[in-house]
């Protein structure tokens, strides 16, 4: 029987809330040229020169938060083992092995791609834990995935899963960990994804063609089906008829940005801007994260908090990832299986 080795990448996080290895993942991160898509010297003096000197002690108090919140580690990691041990024990039989990866930091993907190397499988699946497909996430992990495996002298088969927005599982793990709470307690309803700058998704598209020259707000078709901003507007669209939320109920939003080029509308405007309009109560999707990290636990679940109350709101309710419910891990042996 063939054996078959499976990779899980996710993004990947600071080894310890320190500053120093804050720094380390945000200069391996940042300087990464599908994340900020510059010229060379360009991108090392922006990266080098201002963001990760003036970000990194920020951003180490910000990590330390979240160490605390995750028992002296990072969530990140704990539920990524978690999915990675729930999904091993899906295959009794010992032809298919669960490996799991950072694209930035550790566990690095050149260490654990060489033990897969030693193993001498017959086949590598290749699945970065990116629901919608972006370049910056996706497009990365596999990059950098296929320049290593291509140095090897014995190459196996290689299957790739670049996106799983519409896999039913993962939309079913949403949805169950929603029904924790009653949706009509909710002024407003915000699915909140990870922004990207505006060019990103243009060049998606071929010749002189833009994002906004497509319907991605309300269809997936052969030109934007690959783009990120309209999956991500299709997986609410699943979420919600599922969870029978009106349109006019919610509002699909884009957090994390850098500046005003990037995605819109902002997550945090809209969230002061339900405060103003009266709204005592938000719930917050952010289904572009299978596992909560600091963009959920602290960005959305205390940041998002402050911003609502300052302009009169109560609660800003974070919906709780896939992180490693049953249904999320149905999605992952699905995309397996068809590959096997």
């Amino acid at each position: 029987m063939k054996r078959t080795g499976v990779l899980l990448i996710q993004l990947g996080t600071p080894d310890s809330p320190k500053t120093n290895d804050v720094r380390r993942y945000l200069s391996e991160f940042l300087n990464d040229p599908r994340v900020i898509d510059l010229p060379w010297l360009g991108r090392k003096l922006l990266v080098n020169g201002i963001i990760v000197p003036f970000r990194a002690p920020k951003s180490a108090k910000i990590y330390k938060e979240l160490w605390e919140f995750g028992n002296g580690v990072s969530p990140l990691i704990t539920h990524t083992v978690n999915v990675q041990n729930k999904l091993q024990a899906r295959w009794e039989a010992k032809n298919v092995k669960v490996h799991v990866a950072m694209r930035y930091q550790n566990p690095s993907m050149y260490d654990v791609l060489e033990e897969m190397r030693k193993e001498n499988y017959d086949h590598i699946i290749v699945l970065p834990l990116f629901p919608q497909y972006a370049s910056a996430s996706t497009g990365s992990a596999m990059d950098l995935a296929m320049k290593i495996i291509s140095k090897w002298w014995v190459i196996p088969e290689v299957s790739v899963v670049n996106q799983f927005w519409d896999s039913e599982g993962y939309i079913d793990s949403i949805v169950d960990r929603a029904k924790a709470f009653d949706l009509k307690e909710y002024d407003h309803i915000l699915f909140s994804y990870h922004g990207l700058p505006e060019r990103h998704v243009d060049k998606v598209y071929e010749g002189d063609d833009l994002c906004t020259d497509q319907p991605c707000e309300t269809e997936i078709n052969d030109e934007n089906k690959f783009c990120y901003k309209a999956t991500c507007y299709a997986t609410t669209r699943l979420i919600a008829s599922k969870l029978g939320i009106k349109e006019e109920d919610y509002t699909v939003c884009f957090q994390s940005r850098l500046n005003k080029k990037w995605l819109m509308p902002f997550s945090d405007k809209v969230v002061e801007e339900q405060g103003r309009k009266g709204a005592k109560k938000l719930l917050a999707f952010s289904p572009a994260f299978v596992a909560d990290c600091l963009e959920t636990v602290i960005e959305i679940g205390e940041e998002y908090q402050e911003i609502f109350t300052s302009v009169g709101g109560e609660k800003v309710q974070l919906v709780p990832s896939s992180n490693d419910h049953d249904r999320f891990i149905d999605c992952l042996e699905a995309l397996v299986n068809e590959r096997l």
